[in-house]
């Protein structure tokens, strides 16, 4: 194998800043900017806009839809309902 088109796998730190929290892990990702991490070490960081800390279906804070809230909204806009609710074209 050449060496030289292998990308470098080194330890990475990513971080998700909406949240707080990061994790160092190995990556192949690049960044320019460093942190110091608790171990002492410098590593560079990549930051992500959304981790498992701050995902609303592993938080646990998913939001439900009021489907029917909209339904009602739409038919008060648009004056649905009454006429022909069949869904198909009407002969």
């Amino acid at each position: 194998m050449q060496q030289d088109k292998q990308p470098d796998y080194r330890p990475v730190v990513f971080r998700d800043r909406t949240a707080g929290y990061a994790f160092l892990t190995r990556s192949t990702a690049k960044s320019d900017r460093t942190i110091d991490w608790d171990d002492g070490e410098t590593y560079p960081v990549v930051d992500v806009e959304i981790s498992s800390e701050s995902h609303p279906f592993y938080t646990g804070k998913a939001r439900t839809v009021d489907s029917e809230g909209r339904i009602d909204r739409f038919e008060r806009r648009f004056g649905g309902g009454e006429q022909g609710s069949g869904g198909g074209k009407d002969g």
